[in-house]
């Protein structure tokens, strides 16, 4: 497993490197986005989005738990597991469907690190620390894959 550690100083760098990871992504990849409150989840999602060529400025979906955007070049289905507080509401917003269709989009999980036993095998992790001074590390890891 391969770590990609990158340093952002501002929020357009994080959305730059979220759009740089968005124009990498193929059907059926899975990312999870770790990192405390206000760390720049959201806004590393919203580059995801533009890199994947989604027109519409993406929100969090912290009340609808899963937003689907269709206007890329493949679909994205944003989740924020962030209000959920058992493994079984999970099944409720078919979070499993979701993220098992291999030729039908990329699932991008907010909060992924509550449920960590029902994350899959091969997913891609994206762990985005905040410093002190207001700058974020953030690191990118495949794993499960060869």
């Amino acid at each position: 497993m391969q770590t990609y550690r990158m340093k952002s100083a501002s929020a357009e760098q994080t959305m730059a490197l979220g759009a740089a990871l968005g124009e990498r992504l193929q059907n059926g990849d899975v990312v999870l986005l770790k990192g405390d409150l206000g760390a720049g989840k959201t806004c590393f999602s919203k580059g995801v989005a533009k890199g994947l060529g989604i027109a519409p400025d993406v929100v969090s979906p912290t009340f609808n738990i899963v937003i689907q955007y269709d206007d890329g070049r493949i679909p994205l289905y944003h989740f924020d597991l962030y209000r959920l507080e058992e493994p079984d509401e999970l099944e409720d917003v078919d979070f499993y469907y979701l993220i098992d269709r291999d030729t039908c989009g990329v699932s991008l999980v907010e909060w992924a690190d509550l449920f960590p036993d029902e994350m899959p095998d091969e997913r891609i992790e994206v762990n985005i620390i905040k410093a002190d001074d207001g700058t974020r590390e953030i690191n990118i890891a495949r794993i499960g894959e060869d």
